[in-house]
């Protein structure tokens, strides 16, 4: 079983275990959905979790990975704040993710420097993931999105074959699945990547 984050005090992490359930979630599973009132804050231990904001008609962008170590800190914050979520939050990979009641997880804030150090890291980092995504919708091509994208998933899966369908890319960058698809097969005749049937590899 994947360690907390080392930055947790051994007290802390005698709390966090004590306190928290680890589940095994399959990928595909949807871990937390839009509007739910925050019940529990995910730590991943394995594996990784997507991060998702989804618009009035259901379309969807990736905000950023939440991988081994980490925790969602739009839920942190939603929790505490005793919010419904305004994301929503995928299973990337089969992930082991460690509960924790949002109760325990408030009351740790005023205990444990370290827990809230870990919040102010997450957030600060989070923070830059989405000044990135608002900086690559705002101003980058299409084709600049979607290399960034599969680089990415390469790096989160430490693989450059990456199983994924044209579809699944273009609700994670916000476009049409058509103009993915004319775009990957550029990149293709440019080499940069070979298509193959639900699977896109890096050259």
């Amino acid at each position: 079983m994947q360690e907390i984050p080392k930055l947790f005090h051994t007290l802390l992490s005698k709390e966090v275990y004590n306190t928290g359930k680890i589940k095994l979630f399959p990928a595909g599973s949807i871990i937390l959905n839009m509007h739910a009132y925050i019940k529990s804050i995910p730590i991943v231990l394995k594996g990784s979790i997507k991060v998702l904001q989804i618009d009035d008609e259901g379309r969807e962008i990736l905000l950023y990975y939440v991988t081994p170590g980490e925790s969602c800190i739009m839920s942190i914050l939603a929790g505490i704040n005793e919010n419904t979520s305004k994301i929503k939050a995928v299973v990337e990979d089969d992930a082991e993710i460690l509960i924790l009641p949002v109760k325990e997880a408030i009351a740790w804030i005023k205990e444990f420097p370290e827990w809230t150090a870990f919040i102010f890291n997450l957030y600060q980092k989070r923070f830059e993931e989405l000044l990135n995504v608002v900086n690559a919708v705002a101003f980058q091509k299409l084709d600049a999105r979607l290399l960034h994208l599969l680089h990415q998933k390469s790096s989160l899966h430490n693989s450059k074959e990456i199983a994924t369908t044209h579809q699944q890319l273009a609700n994670e960058i916000g476009a049409a699945r058509e103009a993915v698809s004319r775009v990957l097969k550029q990149m293709e005749n440019a080499k940069i990547i070979t298509l193959a049937r639900n699977k896109i590899i890096l050259m």
